[in-house]
């Protein structure tokens, strides 16, 4: 079962405040930028960049997922290993609310994250 619209506004806004304040400088941005979306179940945070073989193309790089599980009523953690699959976040694998995804996140204590 998918978000709500209420509750996909809820979180589309906390997880904008939180990269617009990670965002690199705005001329910094076309190199590199941060950006966020919100689709079913999950919030999936990434890099965005020119692809180095077409520089008219633009790639993303994630960086951050979070999934609700509804019958749990938490947050699953996951980031993104060089295999390009998804693994959950072990030293903090659950959240109870999507500001408690977003602390960790920002904390990133193994830089798992943002390297």
């Amino acid at each position: 079962m998918a978000l709500s619209e209420f509750e996909k506004k809820r979180y589309d806004k906390a997880v904008s405040k939180f990269v617009q304040a990670r965002r690199p400088p705005p001329h910094v941005r076309p190199q590199l930028d941060l950006s966020y979306r919100v689709a079913g179940q999950s919030v999936e945070i990434f890099e965005v960049r020119p692809d180095f073989r077409d520089p008219t193309e633009t790639i993303e790089n994630s960086v951050a997922k979070a999934t609700y599980v509804k019958r749990a009523d938490e947050w699953r953690i996951y980031w993104q290993r060089a295999d390009l699959k998804w693994h959950r976040y072990e030293p903090h694998p659950t959240a109870l609310s999507i500001e408690e995804f977003l602390t960790v996140v920002e904390e990133d204590k193994y830089c798992c994250f943002f390297g």
